[in-house]
């Protein structure tokens, strides 16, 4: 797990950022200090934006269960899902709007980027 990286994932994050930029969606920084560490902030309309890979995060659809160490792995994305609705309660209750995205909806890139767009239009 050493070498799994939280910045700069090609699959997810790096996907979202060439759609924002292909769609000329601004006003979003990376990397800012705010709890859980959202891949893209967008600080003057206060939305913070995830990309959640299907594994780590524990989608329905698309988490598969490595089938060695199965009890780790159950227990490890377990307490990823529940971080994940602490975070977004916490940054929902401080005032901040929040979008999760599974990386799977990155292949549909309209949906994604008309679901930005409507965050982004509600809060102006």
């Amino acid at each position: 797990m050493a070498a799994v990286k939280s910045r700069g994932n090609k699959e997810t994050e790096l996907k979202l950022l060439k759609l924002l930029r292909s769609h000329q969606i601004t006003g979003w920084r990376r990397h800012q200090k705010l709890p859980g560490n959202p891949d893209f902030v967008f600080p003057g309309q206060r939305l913070a934006l995830f990309v959640d890979g299907c594994f780590w995060h524990g989608c329905r659809k698309h988490c598969r269960m490595p089938a060695t160490n199965r009890n780790y792995w159950k227990a490890k994305i377990s307490r990823n899902v529940v971080r994940d609705k602490l975070t977004v309660q916490v940054l929902r209750n401080t005032g901040w709007r929040v979008i999760r995205l599974w990386s799977h909806a990155l292949r549909k890139p309209r949906a994604v980027v008309n679901r930005i767009n409507k965050e982004l239009s509600e809060i102006l």
